[in-house]
């Protein structure tokens, strides 16, 4: 006969069954619609079987019509592990008042930190926390929203735009965005403005100071662009040299791109493990069972409690193991091409500034080998390429 589902939920016996009718009996129980399940003869008058623990009064109507007399060899499931774990009262109790500690502890705040204040004293970010209800020891559902939260106290202190409060677990954290105050420049030395590359001019602008290059001239790495000596050998003032001067610079890259480009994508399957942590050690709650991905990656989070500026040697534990897999993809040549060439300017634009502007680019050569493709690419791009050189006085000029 078909096993019942959740047997070992429902609490199940193993029984030993007596008499010359013992097929009768067993007939009886498929009669009856009484779920069994492993019958096995043990005898020519005796046999043994399984059955799940709610039928077990029901046996003795056919037990006394039939004869037979049956025995409990084995009791399995949750009710009976229950029922012997109610008998160690004192360890349920404290198993109980464990788990009550464990929640009622996690339900409180135990630290308020505060970051990115530089002006602003942390006392004072404290105490405007406290007047809004955040201080160690706070009920955790007696907070208002996050959102809420962070705008009452952008408007509790003076000299920020922006309060950022987050909970992450018992924890709260409180992050500052000071007001920007504009600072007086810091006096400088007088200096020049020179090239920073081989380059030809396409823009000039010199606010303070002489130039001594103009449009479409051609410069090399180090060239004076806008001097900050005014006047003559006589009569000469040194100033800090100011302005904005954009060239055309030439970079060449050697751009190697695979065709076949491998992934590692997450399935969406996975699975969590619970863990309380003591010290050094970790005791499992949740999650038990093997692993049944070939390919997986673990994504640990541990939540400690704290008191104050202390890390307490007790927290939570979770892991995440989520499937992982990878995925293969071919790109034809003239999309490695693309690519390539899209790095290259990515490349460009993060080493000379995003105002940087392209004006061309040549592909020098290309060629397609060992399942890459290889190029040699020229890129023309307008940029800034003026640098402040500090102006010795000791030297001539």
């Amino acid at each position: 006969m078909k096993i019942p589902t959740m047997i070992h939920l429902r609490g199940y016996l193993k029984l030993a069954v007596r008499g010359e009718h013992v097929e009768a009996f067993i007939n009886s129980l498929a009669e009856a619609g009484t779920p069994v399940w492993d019958v096995t003869p043990t005898g020519a008058h005796s046999a043994e079987f399984k059955l799940l623990l709610k039928d077990f009064k029901g046996l003795r109507p056919l037990l006394k019509r039939t004869g037979c007399r049956t025995r409990i060899q084995e009791r399995f499931g949750y009710p009976f592990q229950a029922r012997r774990l109610l008998k160690r009262k004192a360890f349920v109790i404290g198993v109980v008042a464990f788990f009550m500690i464990l929640l009622t502890l996690s339900s409180m705040v135990w630290n308020v930190e505060v970051e990115g204040n530089e002006t602003i004293a942390s006392e004072d970010v404290l105490d405007a926390a406290k007047q809004e209800g955040i201080y160690p020891f706070q009920w955790i559902f007696k907070l208002q929203s996050m959102d809420k939260l962070s705008g009452n106290m952008t408007a509790r202190l003076q000299g920020t735009s922006w309060v950022g409060v987050e909970r992450n677990g018992t924890r709260i954290r409180i992050q500052i965005v000071e007001a920007a105050v504009p600072e007086k420049p810091p006096l400088q030395s007088p200096r020049h403005l020179i090239s920073t590359q081989d380059a030809v001019i396409t823009h000039m602008y010199a606010e303070k100071g002489v130039p001594k290059v103009g449009i479409n001239s051609r410069v090399k790495k180090g060239d004076i662009l806008i001097s900050g000596v005014l006047g003559d050998e006589e009569n000469s003032e040194r100033v800090v040299a100011k302005g904005e001067v954009r060239g055309l610079v030439w970079h060449e890259y050697d751009i190697e791109i695979p065709l076949v480009k491998t992934h590692k994508v997450y399935t969406g399957e996975g699975k969590k493990r619970s863990y309380i942590v003591f010290g050094d050690r970790a005791v499992q709650l949740w999650g038990y069972g093997g692993i049944p991905y070939s390919q997986q990656e673990t994504l640990t989070f541990y939540d400690p409690l704290t008191w104050r500026t202390r890390v307490l040697p007790l927290g939570w534990m979770t892991e995440k193991i989520m499937e992982v897999t990878e995925v293969q993809r071919t790109i034809t040549e003239d999309e490695a091409k693309k690519e390539g060439i899209e790095g290259a300017r990515r490349d460009i634009l993060a080493k000379y500034g995003t105002d940087s502007r392209f004006v061309s680019q040549k592909i020098l050569h290309d060629k397609k080998e060992n399942g890459k493709v290889y190029m040699k690419v020229l890129f023309e791009v307008e940029e800034t390429i003026a640098k402040e050189l500090p102006i010795v006085y000791d030297q001539g000029e």
